[in-house]
């Protein structure tokens, strides 16, 4: 298992109900394939430097957690499908 570190900022324009649901569906995504130690961290909502798909804000969501290269697919997999996700970024820790 390798150390990530991955990055997702989810819409403001959805409610906040809808905003947790989306982030306990990505960790439960890695958990299903695997991944342990799961530790998520809110950061909260915060302006973006940019506009990214009409979305001026978002709430960021940070996942350390220990997992195999199959986990960490399929969350990119499905963070590109899914539309409440408006960024993601995926690192490895350990290079």
């Amino acid at each position: 298992m390798k150390k990530y570190e991955i990055m997702f900022i989810v819409k403001t324009t959805i409610g906040e109900d809808e905003v947790k649901a989306t982030s306990k569906k990505f960790q439960d995504v890695l958990k299903k394939d695997g991944a342990k130690n799961i530790e998520v961290e809110e950061m909260g909502q915060r302006e973006l430097a940019y506009e990214i798909k009409d979305c001026k804000t978002g709430f960021y969501f940070v996942i350390t957690c220990d997992a195999e290269d199959k986990a960490v697919k399929e969350f990119d997999r499905l963070a590109l499908i899914d539309s409440n996700i408006i960024r993601h970024l995926i690192i490895n820790k350990e290079k």
